[in-house]
């Protein structure tokens, strides 16, 4: 199976009064086509900046982003608008991410009319169809987005991010705005769409329920750095990483004979403005050591599971 996308050491920072504000800090990764990679963390780990800066809704500071093969770090105007027929994205809040003025119809047709490629007869031919194809009923097509429920509205920013026929599409917590029952028809669609028209994923959530149901092969980010990555069942059966257990022992569960323990996280939160060398976890972390705050790296503790920790295998008596 061929590599679709990599991503080498990529970086972005923002600047503020205080100084740089590391969002997303020497981040590798590839994901192979046909694939879901999963992306999770706490809330302002730089998950979604990771995604947006893939697709060029933002530009990186430093790294590479390597498509097919093909360097896009950095182009041109052109350039860009030939890589949005290949990379698309989903949005979290379906309200916000679609034009109220706009109708359902109106609203899948714009990518389609924009790209030059269908008018008339096919302009309709080619919407009625990606309607069907995420399950919008025909009599929706003049209804306007705050006429729909939450599920309904994110099916038709599904069908915008497919108009094109992309092979790769970012979803940035497409179903952390839903009902539990409208989540799973939601995932179950992106499944399906998935399979049938040869899709690759990029799934940012912090769900590790909903994480752990999609994906592959899962990333998890802390303070704009990986700090483990592997296939999907090896993070569930075998967590290396502190920050991945205590994420892991969040999880609820219906079972009430459990005794599930959790695992609390304490002290203060490393600033991500001009952090310094070392693990940004070991502020929290009931490992920590001096060590800790010497540079870190992902190394490769088991067969295909990288971790960013010193004292892992000290930690899993490896």
């Amino acid at each position: 199976m061929s590599t679709l996308l990599e991503i080498q050491h990529l970086k972005k920072y923002f600047s503020s009064p205080r100084g740089k504000v590391h969002a997303v800090d020497d981040v590798s990764f590839t994901i192979d086509e046909g694939k879901t990679m999963g992306v999770v963390g706490e809330s302002g780990c730089g998950k979604s900046t990771l995604g947006r800066t893939i697709i060029h809704l933002q530009e990186s500071t430093d790294g590479k982003i390597l498509f097919e093969g093909k360097d896009v770090t950095h182009l041109d105007k052109k350039g860009i608008n030939d890589l949005r027929d290949d990379m698309q994205i989903i949005f979290q809040d379906p309200y916000s991410s679609l034009n109220p003025r706009m109708t359902i119809r109106q609203t899948i047709e714009e990518p389609l009319k924009l790209s030059g490629k269908f008018t008339g007869s096919a302009l309709a031919d080619e919407t009625e169809r990606l309607m069907k194809l995420v399950g919008i009923e025909d009599r929706l097509a003049l209804a306007y987005p705050r006429e729909l429920d939450g599920g309904r509205r994110q099916r038709v920013g599904i069908a915008r991010a497919l108009a094109l026929h992309p092979k790769f599409i970012v979803c940035d917590e497409p179903v952390s705005a839903l009902d539990v029952s409208i989540q799973a028809q939601v995932l179950n669609l992106l499944m399906d769409l998935q399979e049938s028209e040869k899709l690759t994923y990029m799934f940012i959530t912090h769900d590790m329920s909903v994480v752990k149901h999609i994906s592959d092969n899962i990333c998890v980010m802390y303070l704009g750095q990986l700090v483990e990555t592997c296939e999907s069942d090896e993070l569930f059966e075998n967590t290396l990483h502190p920050y991945s257990k205590a994420l892991l022992s969040a999880i609820p569960t219906i079972d009430i004979h459990s005794e599930k323990k959790r695992i609390p996280l304490q002290g203060e939160i490393v600033s991500p403005i001009d952090p310094k060398p070392g693990c940004r976890f070991a502020a929290r972390c009931p490992y920590a050591t001096e060590k800790c705050h010497q540079p870190q790296e992902l190394e490769e503790i088991l067969p295909g599971h990288f971790i960013s920790c010193c004292r892992a295998k000290e930690i899993n008596n490896l």
